[in-house]
This record gives structure tokens, C-alpha cells and sequence, in this order.
């Protein structure tokens, strides 16, 4: 994770990647080839993913097309939980869920420990999508 942060925010390809990120256009405009940090990105991204592949089917001792599906979708909350963009809060995302799973199986409820992650995957969007509802129906008060 410091090696990840530290392209992304210490290298010439990271401020790239952040200006791409923030406004296609004016990163073309500004002399960065946009095709080649895309390309970049996605390199950098499924090494690692390729990097955790490996290291999960060493861990599990087994090997098949769709055993990255839970793990992804995982990866997916944490991310959401911890803020899209945020490689810590990511992180920190991961060490929740990884806390929450293990409260639920503690508590014997092994069976919904994925089930349990999803619900609050499922709680954070429907929070997010209250609180745009409640902000458009204020902006028309205010009118």
C-alpha cells in the first residue's frame, strides 16, 4: 500500500493519473498522452490484481476461474466504505470489514458473514441516496 501511494502521489505517472482523473480534456490540452497513463493504470491495477490471484490460490490451495468474484465484490465495499479515490481509507475499509466478519462469526453467525458485509454495502447506498434526495428537495425550497 506504500508502494502504491507513493506512485500515486510522488511520481511523475501519479500526477498524470490524478490529472486524468480529475478532467480528461485538460490533461490532453496540458501535454500528457492520456492513452499512455490509462494504459499505465490498468498495467498497475491487474498486476496487483494478479499479484492477490496468486496469493489467494497459494492460500487456498486451490485454483479456479471465479474464485476472485467474493473477494472483489469485498474489495468493492471497502473501497465504498473507505471513499472511492482513497487509498487509506481503502485500506482502513478492509480492516472494518475484516473486523465485521470476524464479529459475526464470533458471534456464531458464520453462514452470514458475506451476507452481513453486502447489508452494509446495501446501508451505505441507501444513506448516500437519502442524503441526495434530501439536498435536491432543500435546493427547491430555497428556490
Amino acid at each position: 500500500m506504500a508502494l502504491l501511494q507513493f506512485i500515486v502521489h510522488y511520481t511523475k505517472m501519479g500526477k498524470a493519473m490524478r490529472a486524468v482523473a480529475v478532467d480528461e480534456d485538460a490533461a490532453q490540452l496540458m501535454g500528457i498522452d492520456v492513452d499512455q497513463v490509462i494504459s499505465f493504470t490498468f498495467a498497475l491495477g491487474s498486476s496487483l490484481a494478479g499479484i492477490a490471484g496468486v496469493l489467494v490460490a497459494l492460500y487456498y490451495n486451490t485454483f479456479s476461474a471465479t474464485m476472485g468474484i467474493v473477494p472483489g465484490l469485498k474489495a468493492f465495499v471497502a473501497a465504498v466504505l473507505g471513499g472511492i479515490g482513497s487509498i487509506p481509507g481503502a485500506m482502513i475499509g478492509g480492516y472494518v470489514i475484516g473486523l465485521l466478519e470476524t464479529l459475526v462469526s464470533y458471534l456464531g453467525f458464520s453462514p452470514y458473514k458475506d451476507g452481513v458485509v453486502y447489508f452494509l454495502l446495501f446501508v451505505i447506498f441507501i444513506s448516500i441516496t437519502s442524503r441526495l434526495v434530501l439536498v435536491k428537495m432543500l435546493k427547491r425550497k430555497c428556490r
